[in-house]
């Protein structure tokens, strides 16, 4: 069996990677989330490179995508991996100590995956259980880990050093990644991948009308996002 890096499956070599993985984001108390971008020659070819693949793939799809899917069938899509994500973002409210959103995000999965047929509908919303956004780098933060450099990777977008790291760990734990035949799971992977892009394609609008180095600009609404996620909505006030 192949795993993802392409080697044979190895549980006890993937632990350890993990572990690895946690330990280097944990050691990277740089810089808060604001921090400097001390990358930016990098981060900018990444950046050029990324807006190409973009515009000469990933956009194209995704508008065609849009144009073309009923607007129930994009809601059934985006209900369905978010109701898959739900386990992870509660075990990510639990170790955060939230434990009321962590009992919550239980709730959605089981009543979404259940009533709502597969989270294809969004049956706990309805019921007044708040979908809620956790992964874990939050999580980290929140224990106190900074988030390092700011860097910028093609397709995956902006990352601090922490969330690059976190990333790979969020992905074992998403179950899209486990499924198997490996052409199912690539088949999801890349539905979801075109869902996400259709849903940015309105921001693509906005950031264009705003932006006169739109690089910096994606830089400084990542991390304005990023913090927001972090203290739930209500970020301290910054010291000048």
């Amino acid at each position: 069996m192949i795993d993802r890096f392409g080697a044979p499956g190895n549980r006890l070599g993937r632990r350890w990677l993990l572990a690895g993985l946690i330990a280097l984001a944990s050691g990277c108390v740089l810089a808060d989330e604001d921090g400097d971008d001390p990358y930016e020659s990098f981060n900018r070819a990444m950046f050029a490179v990324n807006e190409v693949a973009d515009q000469y793939a990933a956009k194209p799809v995704a508008q065609a995508y849009d144009s073309a899917t009923p607007l129930p069938v994009k809601a059934g899509i985006g209900n369905f991996f978010g109701n898959v994500g739900d386990l992870w973002i509660g075990v990510n409210n639990a170790l955060q100590g939230k434990l009321t959103d962590a009992g919550s995000d239980l709730g959605r999965l089981l009543i979404n995956s259940t009533v709502g047929i597969f989270g294809l509908f969004d049956v706990a919303s309805e019921l007044g259980l708040e979908k809620h956004d956790e992964d874990l780098g939050q999580t980290l933060a929140v224990w106190g880990v900074g988030g390092g450099p700011y860097l910028f990777w093609p397709l995956i977008g902006p990352r601090n050093m922490r969330d690059t790291v976190t990333w790979v760990a969020d992905s074992y734990a998403d179950p899209v990644w486990s499924l198997h035949p490996i052409a199912a799971r690539n088949s999801m992977v890349v539905v979801r991948f075109v869902d996400v892009r259709a849903s940015l394609l309105p921001a693509d609008k906005v950031i264009e009308a705003a932006a006169l180095d739109k690089y910096s600009y994606i830089r400084g609404a990542y991390q304005q996002r990023r913090r927001n996620q972090i203290f739930d909505g209500h970020p301290p006030r910054l010291e000048d």
